[in-house]
């Protein structure tokens, strides 16, 4: 008889998901292993809902976007004997260990839960790059390369009409696409969540793009991520909900009260553009599609030799891995150093 293992993606989708899920597959095959795919999270677990992934189907799956699989941000700690349920769920499955594809708040809830006894392997996911002990996380270069595109077609805009353009990015807390997308756009100013904006860095943000202009450079490129704090505060937008018609507020518009601001403190003409979900959707680029087979392989690696409780990880160039632990309920800023880089273009 087959031994089987599991496999489920939580959280948010993001590029690359459904080649680590191939590569989970297709690995844990040739060394005998029978794989059930989990639908929709830890959800699908808990309510039972799986499927039988084979070499048919998650062939052909390396370049899709999303997760065919489906994901929710459903975490079994918040429910009612949660952990007691996933316990169940494995056993009545007859599954070995489960692998898990998650960023920072689905890889915390994975690593307690291996802590009460679960075979777990985490695959660190989310184009927001901010999970701890890896230097890159699958969806990260996606997201990179989307909000570069588009921020080379607001420069073609920007100086054909001579206009400050501001392109708002994801990171919630931290500003990994801002920095890596606005360094290789040649922004001439990246605004993240690791670095406030006081009065005076505003004032100074300003003068920078007046500079700017007095000099005939007749337009601007900033790059902000969502989570940037101003004058001390996050900016936030209400989201509806279709069961009750209201949801929490949600970072966002951080750029348009922005622009509205350099406007009023420039008179140099300033228009917005904010990415969004596009950021998360479509073809993976090549970087990601390598990692997530890497990452595959790695965790398959890891159940063989009965190594739970760890995530995969990229270090330097060697794909290797680290105690969950190492995750749990942290969140990896953006390295300054890096940012220094992109900074001595700024203006």
């Amino acid at each position: 008889m087959h031994r089987k293992i599991g496999v489920l993606t939580g959280g948010g989708d993001c590029p690359g998901l459904n080649a680590a899920i191939r590569a989970v597959t297709k690995s844990a095959i040739q060394r005998g292993y029978e794989v059930l795919g989990i639908r929709n999270g830890w959800k699908g677990l808990l309510d039972n809902e799986t499927v039988i992934l084979d070499r048919v189907n998650t062939s052909g799956i390396i370049d899709r976007g999303g997760t065919i699989l489906g994901t929710s941000r459903v975490s079994p700690l918040r429910i009612e004997n949660g952990p007691r349920q996933v316990f169940d769920a494995l056993e009545r499955l007859g599954l070995e260990a489960l692998v898990v594809l998650g960023g920072e708040g689905t890889l915390s809830v994975t690593s307690k839960l291996f802590r009460m006894g679960l075979p777990v392997i985490g695959i660190p996911k989310t184009i927001d790059n901010d999970v701890m002990g890896t230097n890159f996380t699958i969806g990260f270069q996606t997201a990179v390369q989307i909000a570069t595109d588009a921020l080379d077609r607001l420069r073609s805009t920007a100086e054909s009409q001579h206009r400050v353009m501001l392109l708002e990015v994801m990171g919630h807390h931290t500003g990994w696409i801002a920095t890596y997308a606005g360094m290789a756009n040649g922004a001439d100013a990246i605004l993240i969540p690791e670095i406030p904006v006081d009065r005076a860095k505003l004032d100074e943000l300003c003068s920078m793009l007046v500079a700017r202009n007095q000099r005939g450079a007749n337009f601007s490129i900033v790059v902000v991520a969502e989570g940037t704090v101003l004058e001390g505060k996050t900016v936030a937008v209400p989201g509806p909900d279709m069961s009750t018609g209201t949801e929490p507020a949600r970072l966002g518009g951080i750029a348009n009260v922005l622009g509205g601001l350099i406007q009023s403190k420039t008179g140099l003409e300033t228009r917005v553009s904010s990415l969004g979900y596009i950021q998360r959707g479509g073809i993976p680029v090549a970087y990601d599609r390598s990692l997530a087979t890497a990452f595959g392989v790695k965790a398959t690696e890891a159940i063989e030799s009965k190594r739970y409780g760890v995530m995969t990880a990229l270090k330097g160039n060697r794909i290797t891995t680290v105690q969950l632990e190492e995750v749990e309920d942290r969140v990896k800023t953006v390295n300054l150093n890096i940012y220094r880089i992109a900074e001595v273009f700024f203006g």
